[in-house]
Order: C-alpha cells, then sequence, then structure tokens
C-alpha cells in the first residue's frame, strides 16, 4: 500500500522489519523502485531476492525493464531478458524487451524480437523508428516506416516527427515532402506536434520560405513552434528579423525557452544591439533561465561581440557549470578583443578542468592566437588538436592557421602549409593568404594566390579588390585598370561598406555615402554626429 501511494521510504522500513519476506513483498518493493526510475536499486533486490531463494516471477522480472531502459542499463537488461528465457518467456513480453533493447541503442536485439512479434501495434513501430533515428541509421528508419504503412498500419502524430528528423540528417527533402503528403492525407497537417517538426525539418534542410509559409499557416503555435522559425531566420542571417519575431512571441504570451534566448542572443551579438540583448539578459534573469549553461553561453558571447568584455568575464566567473560552448565563449571574446595571451590562459584552464577542447574551442584559440600574434602558440595548438585530442581540423582551422602565419610576415610558410594540406583548400584559405599579402604588399606570392582562388572562384570580387589594392600600393596602374575591366565585363561590383549603430534601442543600418536624413538626424541627436560640421563622427 506505502509503496504504491508513493511513501517509497516508509515502505522500505516495513521491507526491512519483515521477519519473513515472499514473492509478493519483494515483487512489491522492486516494481516501486523500478517505477520511481530508481533503476539501481530495483537491480540491486532483484539480485538480493535470488540470493535469498526467492523464485522472482515473470511479473516482478517485467517490472525493470522499463527502468532498465530509461537508465539506459543494456547490460543488466540483457541479464535480465537470460532469466526470463530461463523461467520460460512469454511472446506477450516480447514488445518490453523490444522497448528496452530500442531504448538501450540496441537495434540488433530489437529488431530480432520484433520480426518474431505476429500483431504489432502503431507504438511498437514508433519505437523502432526513434531507435534508428537515435542510433543514426537514418535510411532504416525510413526502411521499417515504409514496411509500417504498407502493411496497413495507420501511423500516428508520434510517428512523423522521427521521420523528419531522419530526413534533416539524409538531407533528403524530396522524402521528406512525400512524408508531408501522408500527414494531410491521414489528417495530422493541425497537429502541432508534427507541424513543429515539419516546419524544423524545412528550415534545415534549406527551404526556408517553405517553413516560413508553414508557420503563417499554424492555427496553434507553442514554444517549440516559435523557436524553430527564430532558429530559420538566424541560420538564414535575418537578424532583425530574429528580434522582431521574439517580440510577436512574447505578445502572443508564449514563453521563450533556453533554445529561444540562445538564439536571439547570437542576433544580437550580430547587430552588436547591446541595449536589446541586456532587455534579453534581464528577461532571462526574471524567467530563471540565466543559469541554464547554454544561456549563460550566449550571454557571454553577446556581450562579449558587443564590447562588453568585463561584463563577459563576471558572467563567465559566476557560472556554476561550464561546458566546452562556455568557455570557446570565453576563448573567442578575449581573442576578439586582442587579449590572446588570456585566451591561452583560459584554454589551459579549461583543459585543467577535465573539459575536452572540440573543434569550436580550437578555432577560438587559434583565432586569438593569430589576432594577437602569438605564432608559436598557435603551431603548437594545430599540432596538438589530431596528435593528442583526436580533433581532425577543418578548413576554418587551416584559414585560421593561414592568417596566422600570414599576419606575423610568414608569407612563404604560409603558402607552403597550404600546399601541404590533406585537404583541398577553398576560397577562406585562399583569401586570408591574399590579405595576408595585401597588408605586407607582397605581388609575386599575391599573384599565385589570386590565380589560385579564382580558379576555384572566379566571381569573387574580394579577389580582385585585394590583388587590385596590391598592384596599387606597388603603383602598377596599368594592372588595375585590366582588374577592374575585368570585374566589369563579368558584372562583379564590390559590395559596399555597412555599418550598423544603436540609438535609443533601434538599430539603424547604413552604407558607405549613405546621407539618408533619418540616420543622420537621430546621430546629431544622440550625439554621435556634429551638426557644424558636416556630420563628424564626434570622438
Amino acid at each position: 500500500m506505502y509503496a504504491k501511494c508513493g511513501n517509497l521510504e516508509f515502505a522500505r522500513q516495513l521491507f526491512d522489519q519483515m521477519p519473513e519476506r515472499d514473492v509478493i513483498s519483494w515483487g512489491a518493493l522492486i516494481t516501486a523502485y523500478a517505477q520511481s526510475e530508481e533503476a539501481d536499486e530495483a537491480l540491486r533486490l532483484l539480485h538480493q531476492m535470488m540470493l535469498e531463494g526467492v523464485r522472482p516471477d515473470p511479473v516482478v522480472m517485467v517490472s525493470v525493464l522499463p527502468a532498465c531502459a530509461q537508465s539506459g542499463f543494456l547490460h543488466q537488461g540483457k541479464w535480465i531478458h537470460s532469466h526470463m528465457i530461463k523461467i520460460g518467456l512469454d511472446q506477450n513480453i516480447f514488445p518490453k524487451l523490444v522497448i528496452m533493447y530500442a531504448m538501450c541503442s540496441s537495434m540488433e536485439d530489437a529488431r530480432k524480437l520484433f520480426d518474431n512479434i505476429s500483431i504489432r501495434n502503431v507504438f511498437l513501430w514508433n519505437v523502432m523508428i526513434k531507435g534508428y533515428v537515435a542510433r543514426g541509421l537514418y535510411e532504416d528508419a525510413m526502411s521499417l516506416y515504409y514496411q509500417m504503412y504498407g502493411g496497413c498500419v495507420q501511423p500516428d502524430n508520434f510517428t512523423f516527427p522521427s521521420l523528419f528528423q531522419a530526413c534533416v540528417n539524409l538531407s533528403a527533402l524530396r522524402e521528406g515532402e512525400k512524408i508531408q503528403a501522408q500527414v494531410v492525407k491521414i489528417g495530422f497537417e493541425s497537429d502541432v506536434f508534427v507541424g513543429n517538426s515539419l516546419l524544423a525539418m524545412y528550415a534545415k534542410c534549406g527551404s526556408f520560405e517553405v517553413a516560413c509559409q508553414l508557420f503563417d499557416k499554424m492555427s496553434e503555435r507553442d514554444v517549440v513552434s516559435w523557436s524553430s522559425i527564430i532558429c530559420a531566420y538566424a541560420q538564414s542571417g535575418l537578424v532583425f528579423e530574429v528580434l522582431i519575431l521574439f517580440h510577436q512571441m512574447r505578445l502572443a504570451d508564449v514563453s521563450p525557452d533556453a533554445v529561444t534566448i540562445g538564439d536571439v542572443l547570437q542576433a544580437c551579438a550580430s547587430l552588436a544591439a547591446l541595449q536589446q540583448g541586456k532587455k534579453i539578459h534581464g528577461y532571462a534573469t526574471k524567467s530563471g533561465l540565466e543559469s541554464d549553461v547554454s544561456v549563460g553561453s550566449a550571454l557571454i558571447n553577446m556581450y562579449a561581440k558587443c564590447g562588453s568584455l568585463e561584463i563577459a568575464c563576471q558572467l563567465f566567473d559566476k557560472m556554476g557549470t561550464r561546458n566546452v560552448v562556455s568557455w570557446s565563449a570565453m576563448i573567442s571574446g578575449y581573442g576578439m578583443h586582442g587579449l590572446g595571451e588570456h585566451a591561452v590562459a583560459v584554454f589551459a584552464q579549461m583543459q585543467q578542468s577535465d573539459v575536452k577542447p572540440d573543434h569550436i574551442a580550437f578555432l577560438s584559440v587559434l583565432s586569438a592566437c593569430s589576432h594577437a600574434g602569438l605564432v608559436d602558440e598557435g603551431r603548437k595548438y594545430f599540432d596538438c588538436m589530431i596528435r593528442e585530442h583526436g580533433v581532425m581540423p577543418w578548413l576554418d582551422h587551416f584559414a585560421c592557421m593561414v592568417d596566422l602565419l600570414g599576419r606575423a610576415g610568414n608569407l612563404d610558410e604560409a603558402e607552403d602549409f597550404i600546399k601541404k594540406m590533406h585537404v583541398e583548400p577553398n576560397s577562406g584559405v585562399w583569401l586570408s593568404l591574399l590579405g595576408a599579402c595585401r597588408v605586407h604588399r607582397n605581388i609575386e606570392i599575391g599573384e599565385r594566390t589570386a590565380e589560385q582562388l579564382l580558379a576555384i572562384d572566379s566571381a569573387n570580387v574580394e579577389c580582385y579588390m585585394l590583388l587590385s589594392n596590391i598592384y596599387a600600393d606597388a603603383g602598377r596602374w596599368d594592372d588595375v585598370t585590366k582588374l577592374r575591366k575585368a570585374m566589369k565585363e563579368r558584372g562583379l561590383k564590390k559590395i559596399p561598406g555597412c555599418s550598423l549603430i544603436e540609438i535609443n534601442n533601434m538599430i539603424h543600418t547604413f552604407f558607405v555615402g549613405d546621407s539618408t536624413p533619418s540616420i543622420r538626424e537621430n546621430l546629431c541627436n544622440a550625439g554621435h554626429l556634429d551638426r557644424a560640421d558636416g556630420g563628424r563622427v564626434c570622438t
């Protein structure tokens, strides 16, 4: 009685005081622990029960399986399975075992049992499909779904989210469109759970407009719906719209979660919108999300990118739990402010705290070394990526190393570094070297670099401009003219410089030569421009 009423502590006291305990008393307590998701204690009691010579019945054994599944105790689940075979395994138990194996990611064992079940309901099919997706076996998940659909088992609203996730990971947009047609046919298009996963699929597969259309048509939107569309806008670089959507989300009386806050803070960081970021910070504090490690990391990144490094440091020091993202954000913050030695010190602290650096952490510290001119340290970190940590460098890491060597004037070494790369360099790698050639006025390496870059990206405007500037610095005006003519013939134009400024909680964008009256008036009113000097920037 006490166990079923949730008073597990008192039930245990009574059990321990019992002079004799039969299979019913053992079973009641073991089941209570299992249902309370205390798998360790349930399994310990089951083992003790058998040591004391009390033979468990199938009901007791089955009661522990869900706890094993929830805790991922595959070995213990197999042990229970083997004992059930000894006492006589009933086919009615197969579904429980399938669920346990699938949730413990042992899909081969799950499939063997699944194939031997004569009547399989939609729940069991869903468990298998979800299990395949969780293991990264996306094609197996899709294949099983079509087997299910062809076998006249109608999917429910829990079937489709796993399938849409599989489509994302397979980049199988057409398959996703087919499954969407089946969603409509069955009548789940208005289900918010299905709608959210469908919206996320289109957004992550690059069909931004379709994702927006789906969002606009949704009759019911929850926090996941809003988070998905905000993430889609953020990934498309529409950071202004992210802030607008966040405001609309609040007006709709939907409380943002940690994921949403992180995306919005990233938008503030991209716009250097410090005042907007502070407002989001205030909301996160009031809603209790500031202590979330992902939100804390996003706040550090936002303040650092908005120029408030001191606040970023304070937040980092106050964090109770730090993951690799938190450490990377702080390392990157120091790096972008030119404090390379501080960044290197934080990287060392991260390693001492037993947090394993990932690709982003190494990219952050390499970038910091590049900006601070710490060439030897940069070489050391790049070399230890693979040798000590097993992290294979991305093209971004190669570009960072080229930038590091180039900034220091080691152009020959940078060019040789590119030649020895185990992957084909992309335009970003060659641009890093070409930019360094412009800084150090090296025409010879600059011409070779531009040739390599244009071979893979003939319409790269930045390449033309950098090479043109190299020629201009050397007084080779005929070559400058030739390059400008080639750009005109190809229809290539330099993208005008753009600046952002936040005035009275409003973010304004203006370009080189922009004399829009409203922007100038706001700048003057805020004291950023001097009216008497024709709009000179105040210092």
